[in-house]
């Protein structure tokens, strides 16, 4: 299933350190359930997904302290016995204006991947991580997380200095931890967001897409949308070959920003 993420936010853009693992939360109940049962088909389709049991753990903060930068940790995990993978990994925000936080893609499927990242949370909502397996079947792992604002937070750069450096890339390697991260300049502006000099909100502007690739393979692909907090960052699995880190993005006013990286990082 393709989702189409910037449809979904231009319609939505106008209008401490304990990590909870998934499972049971004291806020699962109907009221807390009924966003997610209005809003699933648009998300995921018809289909109703299987509880991850282990398969797909989610960490966040129980309430975070500062909600337009929450830390997000997705960890895949399935069984040595499965032969199946996971090609797709939906992560969600339900009470957020654009639910859709981000669609990761994995061209030759994952069993075992770790993947961070930092989102907005506009109210107190379940978190939501839907995993889709190269044979059609779906996992879900969820947290409830407290926080609200994070929408609609100011952007934390001066917005010339945004501009400035629009587009800046780092790639840095921890050997030790077998992972990787990301981290691009963009102000990946929501479009809830009022200047403060002229009060008019700013209009949405963001990263759309990412592509990740290691020489000619690709590691993964982000569709991105203004639930990604400003200056986008991925943490992720990585296997160093020797050959070079190639990243590319696109936002959605059309700029294309690519640089490459030593293996080693920088």
């Amino acid at each position: 299933m393709t989702v189409n993420l910037r449809i979904i936010t231009s319609l939505s853009a106008g209008v401490a350190a304990l990590l909870l693992l998934s499972g049971p939360s004291f806020a699962d109940d109907q009221s807390t359930e009924r966003t997610w049962s209005e809003i699933r088909s648009s998300v995921i389709g018809e289909r109703v997904p299987e509880d991850a049991a282990g398969r797909l753990v989610l960490g966040a903060p129980m309430r975070a302290e500062d909600a337009a930068i929450v830390p997000i940790e997705m960890h895949l995990r399935l069984p040595k016995e499965e032969k199946a993978k996971v090609i797709q990994i939906t992560l969600v925000v339900d009470e957020n204006p654009a639910p859709i936080v981000g669609v990761f893609h994995f061209e030759n499927g994952q069993s075992i991947f770790d993947l961070a990242t930092r989102v907005r949370i506009d109210s107190y909502s379940f978190v939501r991580a839907i995993a889709t397996m190269d044979d059609g079947r779906m996992y879900m792992a969820k947290v409830y997380v407290k926080a609200a604002g994070g929408c609609s937070a100011p952007a934390v750069k001066d917005p010339a200095e945004a501009q400035a450096h629009l587009g800046e890339m780092r790639f840095r390697v921890f050997a030790d931890r077998g992972d990787a991260q990301i981290q691009m300049r963009h102000p990946n502006y929501s479009g809830m967001q009022m200047d403060q000099v002229t009060r008019l909100y700013t209009p949405a502007w963001f990263v759309e897409r990412i592509n990740i690739r290691q020489g000619e393979k690709t590691l993964f692909t982000v569709e991105g949308g203004i639930s990604i907090s400003e200056d986008p960052t991925f943490r992720f699995s990585y296997n160093s070959t020797g050959e070079p880190v190639t990243v590319e993005a696109k936002d959605n006013e059309g700029r294309i920003f690519k640089q490459t990286f030593l293996a080693s990082g920088t």
